[in-house]
């Protein structure tokens, strides 16, 4: 199956993080991260994880995943992933990129009953296009928005523990609770996919 996949990360305050992992989850960095795809050309399909270690395994933990209640816009250069609670645009600008592999990833976390099931990674070769990128959550009006111009991915620093919150459920609209402070990179990669979850 055909699978265009839209990638866009930004920077939060990790200790907000910290405080939405399940116990023996570490976070990483402070970073969220949205995967966006356009399925076979029709269908959308929209994730928010964040990077963890659990043990020697170093991968993302899933946030929230979605298959439902998603429509996409292109138009030219740009396409725009709508819900009526998430708002993603990307538009591509035309310079290319190596492909997104990702050291040291052993897959991703994702909810399986009162548990999370690692479903390790899916090998991409293609390069990918840089985007412009901009997002904005609309769980409420003062939920988590940001917009980012350029063909840049900014690393995002692991930052010490400062402040010990109350733990809170990992969901999406805790998540998009958690302000942007600043935009890391965005792109986008077509690939084929086989069977996969």
């Amino acid at each position: 199956m055909k699978i265009e996949q839209f990638v866009m990360a930004y920077r939060v305050e990790q200790d907000r993080l910290r405080a939405m992992l399940p116990e023996d989850y570490v976070s990483l960095r402070p970073v969220l991260r949205f995967n966006a795809e356009i399925r076979g050309d029709a269908d959308v399909y929209v994730e928010l994880n964040t990077p963890v270690s659990l043990g020697e395994k170093r991968g993302w933990f899933n946030i929230a995943r979605w298959d439902t209640g998603l429509t996409f816009v292109r138009e030219g250069k740009a396409v725009t992933f709508i819900s009526d609670f998430l708002r993603l645009k990307f538009v591509g600008v035309g310079i290319e990129g190596g492909c997104p592999a990702e050291r040291n990833n052993d897959g991703c976390y994702y909810r399986d009953g009162e548990a999370y099931r690692l479903v390790p990674p899916e090998t991409i070769t293609a390069n990918k296009e840089f985007c412009d990128g901009e997002f904005a959550f609309l769980f409420s009006p003062s939920d988590a928005h940001g917009e980012s111009y350029g063909d840049k991915t900014l690393p995002a620093v692991p930052s010490e523990q400062l402040h010990a919150y109350p733990h809170i459920e990992a969901t999406a609209e805790n998540a998009a609770s958690i302000p942007c402070e600043q935009m890391l990179g965005q792109y986008r990669v077509t690939f084929e996919r086989g069977d996969r979850l």
